[in-house]
């Protein structure tokens, strides 16, 4: 029997590209809602009491309201929001790093945020291998597409061609940060550099370390073999193998969906300084692409089934 699956905010990015990661996909049946009925309480109250899955792709205060709306129902919920990723009772969505048992048994599952997602599968690894300490002041640099923001930012970027960077994030507080400390197991929030470019999808994070200054004064090589060995037997995480280091790393206006994430490790000649550095579409395993990983996994489909791989 098929799974039915209701996807609440279809008409957005983030449902849109998991609609289209689910075409042909006997699997499941969607239960969709008309234009007129999408945003009407009762419709999707019904629609959620009906579901055995739900995909929440809303505002976190939304995606709140959902969960209230199919409480009783037993539906199993996938959250695309910020709104639960730290809260009690669910289970975050990042199998690599929770467990792929955790997800598959969970009844709500959050998706990790685009760019927790870089962050965290590069630092997290070496914080429980020892390599990293968990007290130490880390600093995150990273540019997205601007699909990530949402529709007004979409609209935003495509109306005014003008634009050519976009930093934001200026008073310290953004969302993400709990997540990225939560989850790494850190004793201080990172210092994070969010930005945004006229691309509409893609994005890299960077996270540069002084090695010589650590506790331990880690080789680059070591920090490398330790992430290799992580995710040797994952197959959506790549970690890139070691230098000699490319000449440069681009994100392409023209780029496809992409669901995999690629991980570098970047050293100067003597070993002093490191750039850590992770690679991914931020519509694909920052988000939708994350949610189809997920959704397989609690259906105990294979686990890559409808990705862009």
């Amino acid at each position: 029997m098929a799974t039915r699956l209701f996807i609440d905010g279809a008409a957005g990015t983030t449902g849109l590209e998991i609609r289209q990661r689910l075409e042909g996909r006997a699997e499941f049946e969607l239960l969709v809602l008309d234009e007129a009925q999408r945003k009407d309480e009762s419709a999707r109250r019904d629609a959620l009491q009906a579901a055995d899955i739900a995909i929440l792709c809303l505002p976190d205060d939304a995606a709140k309201e959902a969960v209230k709306l199919a409480r009783g129902s037993g539906a199993r919920i996938i959250d695309a929001s910020s709104a639960h990723r730290v809260a009690e009772g669910w289970t975050y969505g990042f199998p690599e790093l929770i467990g792929r048992d955790k997800i598959a048994s969970a009844q709500f599952v959050s998706n990790p945020g685009c760019y927790p997602t870089g962050f965290l599968a590069l630092v997290a690894p070496l914080v429980r291998a020892g390599l990293l300490p968990a007290d130490w002041p880390y600093s995150v640099n990273a540019v997205s597409g601007y699909s990530g923001g949402g529709n007004a930012l979409i609209d935003r970027f495509e109306a005014d061609p003008d634009i050519a960077f976009r930093a934001y994030g200026l008073t310290m507080g953004h969302k993400h940060l709990a997540e990225m400390q939560e989850y790494a197991g850190l004793a201080h929030l990172p210092v994070f550099s969010p930005s945004v470019i006229p691309a509409h999808r893609g994005m890299v994070l960077d996270v540069p370390l002084h090695l010589a200054a650590l506790p331990g004064q880690p080789h680059g090589e070591a920090l490398h073999g330790a992430l290799a060995e992580f995710y040797a037997d994952s197959p959506v995480v790549t970690v890139a193998p070691p230098p000699p280091a490319p000449a440069e790393l681009l994100l392409l206006k023209s780029a496809a969906p992409m669901d995999g994430l690629t991980l570098h490790v970047f050293t100067d000649a003597g070993g002093a300084q490191a750039r850590l550095i992770a690679v991914l579409d931020n519509l694909g395993k920052g988000a939708s692409g994350a949610a189809i990983q997920n959704l397989n996994i609690m259906c105990g489909l294979p686990e890559t089934s409808g990705l862009h791989l």
